[in-house]
């Protein structure tokens, strides 16, 4: 089932995977608020908040947002890098989800939060992104075309033990064509973030063909 609003207010990422905590990592409340008031501290609370999306948070972002423009993040790329046991994929055949890995560039979609409302809207994200402590979120600037904006962006956290670094792509197809999980199947994923970014005027030619590569084992295998 996808992921919803209600979700994100009900914490049901932090309840699920506590059932899971033996194969799991989970962030504490103490530590995960920290990180979230940390990245809060260097942010101007008389100005609008934005956020950097690149994944599944651009087609599914769950958060209320006033504005949306095409960005461009110099010095991260997005790669399948980070194993999923639980909203992608089991403990006994993981999934992968998409990260911000060093190097090269991104395009993406930045959200513009109104100011009265980041805080919150901020903590919505962090209870989707932070739980498990894989991604380490940092402030970035974007290229758009009406000018720069500093954002917030998560990055892969590299000591994190879901990291994979790059994956033979034989390895990265067969996971991708198989793995599924709690919020649906990984080959469901990519397929969406590709029509996602495609519809937002954004082509990513890695993801396109191997989508194509996704599905054609995936109808190799029926």
């Amino acid at each position: 089932m996808p992921l919803t609003r209600e979700d994100l207010e009900n914490d049901a990422l932090r309840k699920q995977y506590e059932g899971l905590r033996d194969h799991v990592p989970l962030v504490p409340e103490i530590e995960f608020n920290a990180s979230l008031e940390a990245t809060l501290a260097d942010w101007d609370t008389a100005q609008d908040l934005w956020v950097f999306a690149y994944g599944s948070l651009i087609w599914n972002p769950l958060i209320h947002y006033i504005e949306q423009r095409r960005a461009l993040l110099h010095g991260f790329h997005r790669r399948f890098c980070l194993r999923s046991r639980g909203a992608r994929g089991t403990l006994a055949n993981p999934g992968l989800v998409l990260g911000l890995d060093f190097g090269g560039c991104c395009n993406g979609v930045a959200f513009r939060i109104e100011a009265a409302r980041a805080r919150h809207e901020l903590k919505m994200i962090w209870r989707r992104e932070m739980v498990l402590g894989s991604y380490a979120p940092r402030w970035v600037n974007l290229a758009c075309e009406d000018g720069s904006v500093r954002a917030v962006a998560f990055v892969v956290n590299h000591a994190h033990p879901h990291y994979t670094g790059k994956l033979p792509t034989t390895e990265l197809t067969r996971i991708l064509a198989t793995a599924g999980g709690t919020l649906g199947s990984c080959a469901d994923y990519l397929r969406q973030t590709v029509e996602c970014l495609i519809s937002s005027g954004i082509h990513d030619p890695h993801l396109v063909d191997l989508r194509a590569e996704v599905e054609r084992m995936m109808a190799a295998s029926s």
